[in-house]
């Protein structure tokens, strides 16, 4: 047995799916399955429960899951700390998909500028996924939205941000003089999947103001919500970071009067696992940008 058994297995525990983890790991379904094979001839027990399209767990594969979980954490933070000197190192950074894009490549640069030595792996999932790899220690630090339920996970506000209104060009409310969320009611919204926690911040907006936002479409990517809302399929809410990216000319972004969708952009980590002086300058880091990014938020009406 060695650490990278244990490393497959956890990716097969969690995805509860021997090929899915396979391609997550970058090694071949037949690979993984031998690598799972010799565990279990190892610890003379079924580990997992092999089904049609998914794996669960035997009460030995539970067990053999928190050990797992112990052992690699153990080995992860001695090595964080034998090798830790503020400056150099490798580091991994969870975001969801509607901050990675806009927010990691002004940060990435500088943070790179700064310091040069630290190695950045990034990985982009859902919240749940990524406060799970949180709790796990496959992850060193996550960037989401609050509001999180998550238990043994630390998190800091870092900075709000407006949510805009986008409609297509030639739409009624794109030359309106101002727009209240009334407006939009008798619009269809194209909004993202419901495991993205940016379409939860949008619907609970429009219920506190009485009213039920009605999707048309649902997509898993912010992009597409974008271009469906140039197409005419709808209108929709975009996170500012996303507007000041944005140089097509097929949509208008609006800012809401009065009372304005927000959502609230954190970094969550494990306060259990060694905390390393790269960690903390990660976050500072962090903080940093983010107070920069506060004093260049104001928006314009239209653009």
């Amino acid at each position: 047995m060695d650490t990278e058994q244990l490393r497959q297995f956890l990716a097969v525990a969690r995805m509860a799916n021997i090929t899915r983890a396979a391609d997550a790991l970058g090694i071949s379904q037949p690979a993984l399955s031998r690598s799972i094979q010799r565990l279990e001839e190892e610890f003379g027990l079924p580990l997992l429960e092999r089904k049609t399209r998914s794996v669960e767990l035997t009460d030995a594969g539970a067990l053999v899951e928190r050990r797992a979980e112990m052992i690699l954490g153990i080995l992860d933070d001695t090595k964080a700390q034998i090798t830790d000197d503020g400056r150099s190192g490798r580091l991994r950074l969870g975001a969801i998909p509607t901050i990675a894009p806009y927010f990691l490549p002004d940060f990435l640069r500088s943070f790179r500028d700064k310091f040069p030595a630290v190695e950045i792996v990034i990985q982009e999932d859902t919240t749940d996924n990524l406060l799970t790899r949180c709790k796990l220690g496959e992850i060193d630090l996550a960037l989401l939205a609050l509001p999180i339920a998550a238990k043994y996970v630390d998190t800091e506000e870092l900075f709000k941000e407006e949510l805009l209104l986008a409609t297509p060009l030639d739409h009624p409310l794109a030359t309106k003089k101002r727009v209240t969320l009334a407006d939009v009611e008798p619009y269809p919204f194209v909004l993202l999947g419901e495991a993205h926690c940016l379409t939860n911040s949008i619907v609970s907006f429009c219920q506190q103001k009485s009213f039920q936002p009605v999707a048309v479409e649902q997509t898993s990517q912010l992009a597409t919500v974008q271009e469906l809302v140039s197409l005419g399929h709808g209108v929709s809410m975009i996170p500012a970071m996303a507007w000041r990216c944005d140089t097509a000319p097929s949509r208008v972004y609006r800012s809401f009067d009065g009372a304005k969708p927000q959502r609230t952009i954190a970094m969550a980590w494990n306060p259990y696992r060694f905390e390393s002086r790269l960690l903390v300058t990660m976050r500072e880091q962090l903080r940093q940008h983010s107070r920069q990014i506060t004093e260049s938020y104001p928006v314009s009406r239209r653009r």
